[in-house]
């Protein structure tokens, strides 16, 4: 029976996993700052025309810092699933990678922020990291295979 053996090395994908919860406590705290400043009350999503003293500008600036932090949680499954499995043969790569990714997303939410969501793009070079980590879960899912 195989026996699951973890590199030490793996130390660096459970602190970039760490970092993660701080990246997106982060996030979270932003949107509530954001409810605070522009008024929008719990439960509401989104603003519409009843928030933010019906201005316009606040209310898209306001739905564009919940969308960030919304679209952040709506990948972080797959970010963090591919960051665990991709660091079992190769922690260090994984944990850089994932470094990159969570950098992408710091930079998308402060874009995107901005009220002006084109400048979401600020975090594209995010996807770096994550297809790196998609290329290192392929080839172990492969050697796994192979080694059949």
């Amino acid at each position: 029976m195989p026996v699951l053996k973890i590199d030490p090395e793996y130390g660096y994908v459970v602190l970039t996993a760490t970092a993660t919860a701080f990246v997106f406590t982060w996030m979270g705290i932003r949107v509530g700052g954001a409810r605070k400043k522009y008024g929008v009350q719990y439960p509401k999503l989104y603003a519409d025309a009843g928030d933010c003293g019906g201005k316009q500008q606040d209310i898209n600036t306001f739905n564009c810092i919940q969308r960030a932090h919304q679209n952040s949680l709506e990948n972080l499954p797959q970010f963090l699933a591919l960051l665990v499995f991709g660091g079992a043969n190769y922690p260090a790569i994984a944990a850089l990678a994932g470094v990159i990714y969570l950098a992408g997303r710091v930079a998308y939410v402060l874009g995107y922020s901005t009220g002006d969501p084109k400048k979401r793009q600020w975090g594209t070079f995010g996807y770096i990291g994550l297809l790196t980590l998609v290329g290192l879960n392929v080839h172990t899912g492969l050697a796994l295979l192979q080694s059949h």
